[in-house]
């Protein structure tokens, strides 16, 4: 599903004089070409939870994968409420995106094929899913294809977006959906 393109607002209170929105297109560029994110979910005594993962951005969403065992995967079964962020660590460059949603598992095959087809073409081989009974399951050939658990996937579309640019000139960008 094709979603529409957000509203870009400033933040003139976290940002530069001279700064001016970050467009939209640059936030969904490092989206689509960052390697590692971080989810943060929240335990069932409300502490949160944060850990990397890897993602792919599909149809104006990010998708992730899990096992159910996981700590985020059991969180998101009590509060689907989750961050994932990306970005660089350096402080005087790059842009930091930080997205907010509930994550929805997805057991549609057809849409799973999709996901585990941008998996492979991002991440390469290593990262080769077989699609069945609502999961993924690593490929003879992956990373893990000894492992024979199954995988969640998750749907993460965005409410909010919000953008740092770090450097001169520095900004905070929110994109409304």
């Amino acid at each position: 599903m094709i979603r529409k393109e957000p509203t870009a607002e400033l933040n003139s209170q976290f940002s530069s004089d001279k700064a001016t929105p970050i467009p939209w297109a640059e936030g969904r560029e490092r989206l689509e070409g960052a390697e590692v994110y971080w989810i943060s979910t929240v335990r069932p005594d409300g502490r949160p939870h944060v850990t990397p993962l890897l993602s792919v951005w599909l149809d104006g969403a990010l998708y992730f994968c899990t096992g159910p065992d996981e700590r985020k995967a059991k969180n998101l079964v009590r509060n689907p409420h989750c961050i994932l962020t990306t970005g660089c660590n350096a402080l005087d460059e790059g842009l930091d995106v930080v997205v907010e949603g509930d994550a929805v598992r997805v057991t549609d095959e057809a849409r799973l094929g999709r996901v585990a087809d941008a998996y492979l073409s991002k991440y390469g081989s290593d990262w080769r899913f077989a699609v069945r009974d609502g999961g993924f399951y690593h490929d003879p050939g992956s990373l893990r294809e000894t492992d024979t658990r199954a995988a969640w996937v998750y749907e993460v579309s965005p409410r909010k977006v919000f953008g740092f640019g770090k450097g001169e000139p520095f900004s905070q960008t929110r994109w409304r959906f």
